[in-house]
């Protein structure tokens, strides 16, 4: 038996349980911009949620509607595209990072914190956006130009 082509994690849940326990996990990381939970889960949401950053990054409606159908509700969607991912544009990939914490008291099991590499609290620079050139009207005659004398 082999285990080529199965990816992620179990967490001992059925399919739609597991879905949607990493839903509700990068909606709450999006939404509050910092989430503590096991090193395990925190692996997992980081890769769904890496994916989810690149589509509101490149914007458009498609991956809008995308990004929309995979958070559980639209505030989450709206600041990930409209807030956060502006303040993302320099950076190709690594938005997220994990940082191992202590051990929880219960079952010792290793917890992490994931958030954001870049601070979200600084207002990104509007760039001036270049002045339009004038429409040049065209018409279907074509018009020559005389040579002015030197």
């Amino acid at each position: 038996m082999h285990r080529h082509g199965y990816k992620g994690k179990k967490f001992g849940r059925q399919r739609d349980q597991r879905q949607a326990l990493i839903v509700g996990l990068a909606e709450s990381l999006v939404l509050r911009e910092s989430i503590e939970t096991t090193l395990p889960k925190a692996k997992e949401v980081l890769s769904y949620t890496e994916k989810l950053i690149s589509k509101a990054k490149k914007g458009g409606l498609h991956n809008r509607r995308q990004v929309i159908s995979a958070l559980s509700t639209l505030e989450a969607a709206h600041k990930l595209i409209d807030d956060i991912a502006p303040k993302l544009k320099g950076r190709n990939s690594g938005h997220l990072r994990i940082e191992r914490t202590d051990l929880r008291r219960g079952d010792a099991a290793q917890m992490a914190r994931i958030s954001f590499v870049d601070d979200l609290s600084k207002a990104v620079k509007a760039e001036p956006k270049a002045t339009p050139k004038p429409a040049v009207k065209r018409t279907g005659k074509t018009t020559k130009t005389t040579k002015a004398a030197k």
